[in-house]
């Protein structure tokens, strides 16, 4: 019987450290922390939250870039993390002379914003070179958050030339996440089968809703792609080649707590309904309630909670 293919996420693997306060410091001032969590937050980032949900449940794996495992907060944090959720990290390239990326988070208690300071001081992306090592055999799905799109590039031409010589139902499916509002990382619009682009850069094209980008920009992708912009509050749009927009409502929360890692948290949820033939609108509706659900807690540990309580009943 042949090994269960995995899901491929290619980007960034980072330590997040979360300070909750009860309200945003003013500037040069004193304040108490409310708590303080350690947490890795990984790929898609779709795994920093999702991801997470994502490995566990689907057995997936990373290609990413890793400074030397004997730096201390790679021992000590990150790699308990990556053995507590099943996550191979097999694909992870070791740099010895380079820092870990990592992003101190002021999460508001009283509104549920997020703050973000990020460093990467000399962390290399990964590359081309890097990628054509890995035995695409093992994987039914590759995602990429988008980065280094001109190399990214290069590696999707990869899996394309793999996929050319494999009958329709063995095919890798290419999905690519554009969130930051970077001009070279909009080359990624026409290499995804399925295309997560977000709030910001929907604005950022000058839309003011997930169904104007949706119309406006369904033409930067490929024939037969999927296009899907989720919209915070206001829920998920998805357009695919039928020219039918689906929408998903937003599920908040009783209680808004944190909503870092909740776009993160979609695109996995998404991810795994579609790589296991559930439908579109199961994806996006899926997606949006672990995400709304997300936002009720800090951190990641209750994820796998969430999922099993909350799975499409169309994937059993």
């Amino acid at each position: 019987m042949e090994q269960q293919k995995k899901i491929l996420c290619v980007g960034l693997v980072c330590l997040d450290i979360i300070n909750v306060v009860n309200k945003y410091p003013e500037e040069d001032t004193d304040s108490r922390l409310a708590s303080r969590l350690t947490v890795t937050a990984d790929v898609c980032r779709s795994v920093g939250s999702g991801e997470e949900m994502l490995q566990t449940h689907a057995q997936c794996c990373r290609c990413s870039e890793r400074p030397a495992p004997s730096w201390a907060p790679c021992q000590l944090v990150l790699w308990p993390n990556f053995q507590k959720y099943c996550i191979d990290v097999s694909l992870l390239s070791e740099h010895p002379q380079c820092f870990l990326p990592a992003s101190m988070v002021i999460s508001n208690i009283s509104t549920g914003s997020r703050t973000i300071l990020h460093m990467n001081r000399n962390l290399p992306d990964v590359t081309a070179e890097d990628f054509s090592k890995v035995d695409l055999h093992q994987f039914k799905w590759i995602h990429w958050e988008g980065r280094n799109a001109e190399e990214q590039v290069k590696m999707i031409q990869q899996v394309e030339q793999y996929n050319s010589m494999l009958p329709q139902q063995q095919k890798i499916t290419i999905s690519v996440e554009i969130e930051k509002t970077r001009k070279p990382l909009y080359q990624l619009f026409p290499h995804g089968d399925v295309v997560f682009v977000s709030k910001d850069v929907a604005r950022d094209f000058g839309f003011e809703s997930a169904e104007a980008a949706l119309k406006g920009l369904y033409s930067r992708v490929k024939q037969g792609a999927v296009l899907i912009c989720a919209w915070a509050e206001k829920g998920a749009d998805a357009l695919g080649p039928d020219g039918v927009i689906i929408h998903s409502d937003a599920f908040p929360p009783e209680s808004l707590v944190d909503t870092l890692g909740a776009g993160d948290t979609f695109n996995a949820a998404v991810i795994y309904t579609l790589s296991k033939g559930g439908s579109l609108q199961d994806a996006l509706t899926f997606g949006c309630r672990v995400a709304g659900r997300k936002c009720g807690f800090h951190g990641y540990d209750s994820i796998s909670k969430v999922f099993d309580d909350m799975q499409p009943q169309s994937l059993f």
